[in-house]
């Protein structure tokens, strides 16, 4: 009854992506060819699809605002939002504690 007596998730949260409230997730990634730093914004509600597996993906093409670096950004959730891997393909996720 409303989750008083489920277990906790005793594993910690994801160096990349920081969930802001429960919706929305902020992730920063660098450009591969000149180190610009991009941040995404995304929701469950408008930006978060189905997968296949039975979770949740979010795919972003990534295009920094100073010399138009392009790349690709996939975050895959399990069934209960939880973060499961953060692919960047032309662009690196910056770790959460090296965000300023």
């Amino acid at each position: 009854m409303f989750g008083i007596f489920r277990k906790k998730d005793a594993t910690p949260p994801d160096p990349f992506v920081k969930a802001d409230d429960n919706n929305v997730f902020r992730l920063r990634v660098k450009t591969n060819r000149f180190g610009e730093m991009v941040e995404l914004r995304f929701t469950k509600s408008a930006d978060i699809s189905h997968d296949d597996s039975g979770g949740y993906v979010f795919r972003k093409a990534v295009v920094s605002s100073g010399r138009f670096d392009r790349g690709e950004v996939t975050v895959k959730f399990d069934a209960r939002y939880k973060v499961l891997e953060v692919i960047g393909e032309g662009v690196t996720p910056i770790a959460r504690v090296d965000w300023t």
